[in-house]
């Protein structure tokens, strides 16, 4: 089959979050099924159609120039930023995808809802399209400081590609529901979690982080590592490392984007201003290898995040064998079940994840036993080929009802 994914993220050039890790994982299994695999992608600057291969993937990059994307700029002065994304996504992937259908014939176009990437593909080109929910922003933009307008605005766009689609699928039951319930999607949604390439995450040589950071060698490590913003669950991050670090010699590390400058301008300077027995450590914006060497050496992984769906981060955290402690929203319970493979804590409630955290730190056994339990997870139902055939299947079937 001859597949094309569309998505503005995708790395190296704009590999910003879920959305781009999953099609890279998902693109490189479906090669390795045999099947023939295109990835449209964005980029930061204007650029024409480039096209290059990556481990038998074909990566095609384009964004946009000219009178419209000029007249996008304008929402700026109305501080209508993710809006403007959403339209500078779609004209993008619209334009590129037109030169690429004079060039190729693809049996199958996947596409994100999050970022509106086949708004004008859907309404104005006939190809079998699923539509894969990731983070609609109708669920995830509350959490963001935006313009209530902003919000609005964005949510219709992603709406209307989502009108045109009939073939949905979701990273998890909880998300499924949510499509129906908030988003009104009244076609069947199936479940397809995310996946994860277990052999290139055991394989990627380590770094030494505690030498390359300066992390006390004695010292239990406890890593946060997200975006630092509010849906990640950073600003809970003050009570919870303050307890933590006034109470246990331990090392709670920090990586991860300062997008809003939480880190530096709320919780470095409380941290700071108390007296601790234990170290913290705020390591920035890291590449995929040097988050790979935190985790893998890192004894407990924290997701405090309000909203998550399948996220990447507990994925990484499972591989690493890390005793996990997340929150207990939204997609989480299906990838963790509470005290078999991880903790589950209150969601927004700083008190739990103390409690769940102390009682790792005081039981090394519990650690281990909650880190192989989640590898094993992983490894029973969260691979990328075992997902990537899940996928396939999928597929199959949306083709085989088109041409029916």
């Amino acid at each position: 089959m001859k597949i094309c994914l569309l998505s503005f993220e995708y790395p190296p050039d704009t590999g910003y979050g879920g959305i781009g890790t999953y099609t890279w994982y998902h693109a490189r299994a479906l090669v390795k099924l045999g099947h023939s695999v295109h990835v449209l992608a964005g980029g930061n600057e204007q650029t024409d159609l480039t096209t290059n291969n990556h481990d038998g993937v074909v990566v095609h990059r384009f964004r946009a120039r000219g009178f419209w994307m000029r007249a996008f700029r304008l929402l700026d002065r109305f501080s209508l930023w993710w809006t403007r994304n959403r339209l500078e996504n779609a004209l993008s992937m619209y334009r590129a995808f037109r030169i690429l259908l004079r060039q190729h014939q693809y049996d199958l176009v996947e596409m994100p809802e999050c970022g509106a990437d086949g708004l004008f593909i859907n309404n104005l080109i006939s190809v079998p399209t699923v539509i894969k929910l990731h983070s609609p922003a109708r669920l995830i933009m509350p959490f963001y400081d935006v313009l209530p307008a902003d919000l609005r605005y964005c949510s219709f766009l992603e709406q209307l590609a989502l009108r045109r689609g009939s073939r949905f699928s979701a990273c998890s039951r909880f998300l499924a529901q949510e499509a129906r319930n908030a988003l009104g999607i009244k076609n069947p949604v199936r479940t397809i979690p995310n996946g994860i390439d277990i052999e290139l995450f055991d394989s990627d040589e380590q770094t030494d982080i505690r030498k390359r950071f300066e992390i006390p060698m004695n010292r239990l490590i406890i890593l946060f590592s997200a975006r630092m913003e509010r849906r990640k669950g950073i600003h809970l991050c003050k009570e919870i490392a303050g307890s933590i670090l006034e109470r246990f010699e331990v090392a709670f590390v920090f990586a991860g984007q300062d997008l809003f400058q939480y880190m530096e301008s709320e919780l470095l300077p409380y941290l700071n201003s108390r007296k601790l027995k234990g170290s913290f450590h705020y390591l920035g914006r890291l590449d995929q290898h040097m988050v790979r060497s935190c985790l893998r050496q890192s004894d407990i992984f924290l997701l405090p995040s309000l909203w998550e769906n399948c996220p990447y981060s507990c994925l990484e955290a499972m591989a690493a064998r890390c005793a996990i402690v997340s929150s207990d929203q939204g997609g989480m319970p299906e990838l963790l079940q509470n005290g078999i493979s991880g903790l589950l804590a209150r969601n927004e409630d700083p008190a739990s994840y103390i409690s769940c955290l102390e009682k790792l730190i005081e039981d090394p056994s519990l650690r281990q036993q909650l880190g192989a339990s989640a590898r094993k997870t992983l490894e029973q139902s969260f691979t990328d080929i075992h997902i990537a055939k899940l996928t396939m299947q999928y597929y199959e079937e949306v083709l085989a009802e088109k041409s029916g």
